[in-house]
């Protein structure tokens, strides 16, 4: 295989255009290390945020650009560092790498942990690039930080999107009753992923409308900003709201203050169980990821402007050289 590596870094903050493609260097792994040849890594909007100088990834990495991003890696085992005894050369995997300040998944390899790495066993290898960092986010905001039961009735904002669509399915799952919001034309879409309301958030009255079907006891919030704190009169006294945009998350809790309802903000965090529990759920048919773009790993700057767009259904991923000629 070619030995000239190649990676897309944010060489400055700002549009799409400052992601330039950069030569790199295969490192060797050390002890409990593994390194992966990726075919596909999963592009999310914090990468497109991290690129536009926003967030905490953009300050800690300010001095060290050219820098490059991308959390979530799938693709196979090429080298086992010593120590290592749950993975071999030739494994499937993925897994979300390098969070949150390393990143380096947009690649063609990288060198991680072998605790990082879960084996895809019978799931593609572009399903695997989309799935970790979104489907953790939403897992962890449902479970570890909503307490959601089954027979509770949750409202999920932006119910289509990348994470969205997977907690819809997650929900549905483990049975609750989900609403969720997103434009007319995903209504079909959201319907068969298992969300018995769907509402158009683009009406001034979308909040009225959940009420009308009955209070919830958990939003997830993946809009943040007007849209979490509208979402606010919909949860029943004593109920929960986790939001995920974290810049946003001081003004919900603010704004439900004196309403006796608990705002709590979340940072997703690398759990290799959780991971495993997901691809086995998607082993079982039980839920779907929706790939709604691939990209090259030179059109990277595609892939930003197409999710700064906000109208991404379900996830985008970047394919690598490697992914060529191997299933999935």
């Amino acid at each position: 295989m070619d030995c000239a590596m190649t990676q897309l870094q944010i060489t400055a903050f700002g549009d799409p255009s400052v992601l330039k493609l950069n030569p790199s260097q295969d490192k060797v792994p050390t002890e409990g290390e593994v390194r992966v040849r990726i075919c596909f890594a999963g592009v999310n909007p914090i990468d497109a945020k991290t690129r536009a100088g926003l967030g905490w990834a953009a300050a800690q990495n300010k001095d060290n650009l050219p820098w490059t991003p991308g959390y979530d890696v799938a693709g196979v085992i090429e080298t086992v560092g010593p120590g290592v005894t749950a993975l071999a050369e030739g494994d499937q995997v993925c897994g979300m790498v390098g969070f949150p300040l390393a990143g380096g998944a947009y690649a063609d390899s990288t060198v991680v942990s072998e605790e990082a790495l879960v084996k895809l066993d019978g799931i593609s290898l572009k399903q695997g690039a989309a799935l970790p960092l979104a489907g953790l986010t939403a897992w962890q905001g449902l479970f570890e930080h909503g307490c959601l039961k089954a027979g509770q009735r949750v409202l999920i904002l932006a119910g289509a999107g990348g994470v969205g669509h997977l907690a819809v399915q997650f929900a549905s799952a483990y049975g609750a009753e989900v609403v969720a919001t997103a434009s007319r034309d995903n209504h079909d879409f959201l319907h068969r992923l298992g969300a018995d309301q769907r509402v158009d958030y683009h009406d001034a009255d979308w909040a009225a409308q959940i009420l009308a079907q009955g209070q919830v006891d958990l939003v997830l919030d993946l809009v943040g900003g007007e849209s979490g704190k509208a979402a606010l009169a919909c949860v029943k006294p004593g109920g929960r709201l986790v939001t995920v945009p974290t810049i946003t998350a001081q003004q919900i809790k603010d704004a439900a203050a004196d309403t006796g309802i608990e705002v709590l903000g979340m940072l997703v965090h690398p759990d290799s169980k959780q991971l495993a529990q997901m691809l086995n759920l998607l082993r079982q048919g039980d839920v779907h990821i929706t790939v709604g773009g691939e990209f090259a790993l030179a059109e990277g700057a595609q892939a930003h402007q197409a999710i700064e767009g906000g109208h991404v259904r379900g996830k985008l991923v970047l394919r690598m050289p490697a992914a060529d000629g191997l299933p999935g």
